[in-house]
């Protein structure tokens, strides 16, 4: 099933979307006419790992870490689907990478690996905007929009064996196979509640 938040007369509400239209249990909504996407869930943080395709650390030279490397983006960086990129004016060297990412579900802390499944609501995607010539990761990529993410919510996927391709105007940027991951996205998940309490709609990327 696929969950989507959408803006309407009505409020904001949550449905199952399917072929442009998102039924409410109660109502149907026809997005781009009486609806408009929203990112797909409201995160207290995104967590994001960096440095997990085994295949893009070989090419780049990075050491295998022996642990997730992650860092954190606001809720201000937060976008919808389809709306206009920031540049800042502040950088001149801006980039993307397209990420898987899992939108936790309810509050918890401390998941075992085989109970992560049971934690997510569902995966969606996330592209992580870098500035990659500030000092510090939080200052390249923890800024104002600089978390694009939805279109909407899939509840019934498997992450260990997803194909993730990344286009810009058409073009072929990136393309990777989640089964490349140094740690698994259940993995990673696992060993950030250890640290983090996790709240409803926090999102984890890959």
């Amino acid at each position: 099933m696929r969950l989507a938040r959408i803006r309407t007369a009505d409020g904001v509400l949550t449905g199952e979307y399917e072929d442009g239209t998102v039924e409410t249990g109660s109502e149907s909504y026809l997005v781009g006419d009486d609806a408009e996407l929203l990112a797909p869930c409201e995160p207290s943080a995104l967590y994001c790992v960096g440095r997990n395709y085994a295949t893009t650390n070989d090419q780049m030279g990075y050491e295998r870490p022996e642990r997730p490397d992650w860092f954190i983006k606001p809720p201000v960086s937060v976008l919808p689907h389809g709306a206009a990129l920031p540049y800042p004016d502040w950088t001149s060297e801006l980039t993307y990478a397209g990420e898987l990412a899992a939108v936790i579900d309810g509050r918890c802390t401390n998941i075992d690996v085989g109970d992560v499944d049971d934690a997510v609501r569902g995966y969606t995607i996330l592209n992580d905007l870098d500035a990659l010539d500030q000092d510090g990761r939080t200052a390249r990529k923890a800024f104002d929009g600089s978390a694009p993410l939805g279109p909407w919510v899939e509840t019934e996927l498997d992450p260990s064996d997803v194909e993730m391709t990344t286009h810009v105007g058409g073009d072929l940027r990136q393309e990777a196979n989640t089964s490349e991951m140094l740690f698994s996205p259940r993995e990673v998940i696992a060993f950030l509640s250890e640290r983090y309490t996790f709240q409803p709609g926090d999102v984890v990327s890959f």
